[in-house]
C-alpha cells in the first residue's frame, strides 16, 4: 500500500522572514520509528514541513499524521483535506493523545500514548479492513524493535541527522510536563536493550550523534554500560541530563570519556519555592553552580534551560537568571515562558484556579503568556522573556561569559559556539532555504571535539567534590 507520513510544521517555525537554525536540527524519528513496523513492499514517504514544502495532491492509502500542539491546527488541516478525499488518517502524538476527542474529529484513527504494539495492531486491523476508532499501547518495551528507517529521511536537510532515542520518559514528574499523560496506564520511562542501542549508534554514520532522550543519565545502569560500550567509538554526542544525575560521582566523567561535549540541562528557576511549587525536586536542594563547574572540568558545554512566569517570579526574575548563567560561563541558554500544556496537572491547577486566559493552541509556544500570571503581567512577562535572550546573547554578555574559562583556547571555543549559534540566524536561514545545512556538520563536530579535555577523577578530584556539594540551589 502507498503510506504517506507525516510531521506538519510548528506555526512557529513558518516564519516567513527568517528560519531559526532550531526547527532544522532533527529529521522526524518517530515516524522513521513506525515506518520500521511497515511491509517491505510498501511505498513510504516521510514529509517533513519544517524543511520541505508538502504537496497534497496525491491520494495514498493511508495518511500517518504527528501532531504537536503548536502544529494541532496545521495538522486537523491536512488531516481534513485527505479525508475528504477518502484516504484514511491516523494521528498521533503529544497533543492527540492530550485531547483525544478533539483529535478524533479529525482522523479515522488516533493512537493515544507511545505507539509501541497500539500502531502493529493497528496495521493488523487496516490490512483486514476492520481498523478501531483508538488505540493504546498496552506494552511499553523498546526490545526488538526494528531498525529505524533512516533511508526514508533526507540527511542532507538537517544539521544533526544522527538523532537517537535509547530511552522513554523520564523518571521524574514535573508539573508541567506532557509526560505522565503521555504515558499513563503503563511504565512512563524504560531504555532500550545496551547491545541494541549500541548497534544502532555503530550504524550511524559520521561522528556526531544528538541523544534525543529526555534524560540520557536517568538510569544509571542503562547509561554507564551505554557510555562503556561507546568509549573507543570516536563519537561526539550531545544529550539531555537532570543537575542530580551530573552531581553523582564518576558518572559525568565516563559519559564525556564516551564523547559526551554538550548537555542540555533543565535548571528552569533559581527560586526554590518555583521548584517545590512545580514538583522539580531533582533540582531542589542542588548547587547549579557545582553542576556546571563539573561539567566544564570535563570539558563539556552547558545548554541551560530557564522557564519565567512561575508564581514566585517578580519583575527582577530576568536580569537575575540572565546575570547567574553569564557568571557561571553557560555557552548557550533556551528560555521559556511557563506554559501549561492541556492534561498536565500544571494545566488542571491553572483551570481550577480559572487562570487560564484562552485555548489558542498556535500560542502554545513558550514565547507567549496564555495563563494568568501571579505577580507579572502578561506584557511585562513576554517583554522579559524577549529582553533575557537579547541579554544573554548581547556580545557583551558572551565575551564577559566567554572571559570565565580558564584558557585562551576555552574562551573562544565559548564564543565561537555561543555567537555561531545565535549571532548569525540570517546565515543559517540562507544555508536552510538553499538546503545547504548539513555542510555545517563538519565544523559542529569540531568544534564539539574541542571541547573534550577530560581529565580523570584522580586527577580532577571531582568524584571527591561532588560527595560535598553544598545545598541551596543560587
Amino acid at each position: 500500500m502507498k503510506v504517506k507520513m507525516i510531521l506538519s510544521a510548528l506555526t512557529e517555525a513558518k516564519s516567513p522572514f527568517f528560519r531559526p537554525i532550531k526547527y532544522s536540527l532533527f529529521p522526524p524519528l518517530g515516524l522513521a520509528t513506525l515506518a520500521a513496523y511497515l511491509n517491505n513492499d510498501d511505498e513510504i514517504s516521510i514529509v517533513d514541513e519544517h524543511v520541505e514544502e508538502l504537496t497534497l495532491d496525491d491520494e495514498p492509502d493511508l495518511v500517518v499524521i504527528q501532531a504537536y500542539i503548536t502544529s494541532a491546527y496545521r495538522s486537523y488541516q491536512i488531516a481534513d483535506h485527505y479525508r475528504n478525499k477518502g484516504c484514511y488518517v491516523v494521528m498521533g502524538g503529544l497533543h492527540v493523545t492530550s485531547l483525544p476527542d478533539e483529535a478524533a474529529q479529525h482522523a479515522d484513527t488516533i493512537i493515544l500514548g507511545p505507539a509501541g504494539d497500539a500502531w502493529t495492531r493497528f496495521l493488523t486491523d487496516f490490512r483486514a479492513r476492520c481498523p478501531e476508532k483508538r488505540y493504546v499501547a498496552s506494552v511499553r518495551t523498546l526490545d526488538g524493535k526494528p531498525p529505524i528507517r533512516r533511508d526514508l529521511i533526507k540527511r542532507e536537510r538537517y544539521l544533526c541527522p544522527n538523532s537517537i532515542v535509547v530511552s522513554r520518559g523520564c523518571p521524574h514528574t514535573c508539573d508541567f510536563c506532557y509526560k505522565e499523560a503521555f504515558y499513563s496506564g503503563g511504565r512512563s520511562f524504560y531504555t532500550q536493550l545496551v547491545d541494541e542501542a549500541l548497534a544502532e549508534i555503530d550504524r550511524l554514520p559520521g561522528r556526531h550523534i544528538y541523544f534525543l532522550d529526555d534524560h540520557l543519565l536517568g538510569n544509571e545502569r542503562f547509561a554507564n554500560a551505554l557510555f562503556d560500550g561507546m568509549i573507543g567509538m570516536g563519537k561526539v554526542f550531545q544529550a539531555a541530563s537532570t543537575v542530580q544525575a551530573i552531581l553523582k560521582p564518576d558518572l559525568l566523567e565516563k559519559a564525556a570519556r564516551a564523547g559526551l561535549r554538550s548537555v542540555f540541562v533543565g535548571f528552569e528557576t533559581l527560586d526554590s519555592t518555583n521548584l517545590s511549587d512545580h514538583d522539580k525536586y531533582q533540582n531542589l536542594n542542588r548547587d547549579y553552580g557545582a553542576a556546571i563547574k563539573r561539567v566544564h572540568d570535563c570539558g563539556v558545554m552547558v545548554n541551560g534551560s530557564f522557564v519565567f512566569g512561575m508564581d514566585n517570579d517578580d519583575e527582577t526574575v530576568f536580569d537575575r537568571t540572565v546575570d547567574w548563567a553569564v557568571a557561571n560561563s553557560v555557552e548557550t541558554a533556551t528560555f521559556h515562558i511557563m506554559t501549561p500544556y492541556p492534561s498536565t496537572e500544571l494545566y488542571k491547577r491553572m483551570v481550577a484556579e480559572n487562570r487560564m486566559l484562552h485555548q489558542q493552541w498556535d500560542l502554545y509556544d513558550t514565547r507567549h503568556v496564555v495563563y494568568k500570571p501571579a505577580k507579572l503581567s502578561a506584557e511585562s512577562l513576554e517583554r522579559g522573556y524577549w529582553h533575557a535572550y537579547r541579554e544573554f546573547y548581547s556580545w557583551s554578555n558572551l565575551f564577559k561569559s566567554a572571559t570565565k574559562k580558564s584558557d585562551m583556547h576555552a574562551q573562544l571555543r565559548h564564543l565561537s559556539y555561543a555567537g555561531g549559534w545565535k549571532k548569525f540566524e540570517p546565515v543559517w536561514d540562507l544555508l536552510i532555504r538553499t538546503r545547504q545545512v548539513t555542510r555545517m556538520l563538519p565544523m559542529l563536530e569540531s568544534v564539539l571535539a574541542a571541547y573534550g579535555r577530560f581529565q580523570s577523577p584522580q586527577d580532577s578530584k571531582l568524584s571527591r567534590r561532588s560527595e560535598m556539594v553544598p545545598s541551596g540551589t543560587q
